[in-house]
């Protein structure tokens, strides 16, 4: 199963372009924005099990608007 076709992503809140799912070493999932990059925080697991949970939990995190947006000069 294909976590990345599974999982729904809604717009970036801030600027509205694509959210990219991306998985960090083998120990974390984060939603990224491709325009601005804004971005989630790092949802950790540490079990294959949690793999998925996690994958979702920083979906639903992008999904409600829960991200951090650096603006130029900061």
């Amino acid at each position: 199963m294909d976590i990345h076709k599974e999982i729904i992503l809604e717009d970036c809140p801030y600027c509205g372009g694509a959210g990219l799912l991306e998985e960090e070493n083998g120990w974390s999932w984060y939603v990224t924005c491709m325009d601005c990059g804004s971005q989630t925080a790092p949802i950790d697991y540490k079990t294959p099990e949690k793999r998925r949970e996690a994958a979702e939990i920083a979906a639903s995190l992008w999904n409600r608007g829960k991200v951090v947006r650096s603006d130029l000069g900061e």
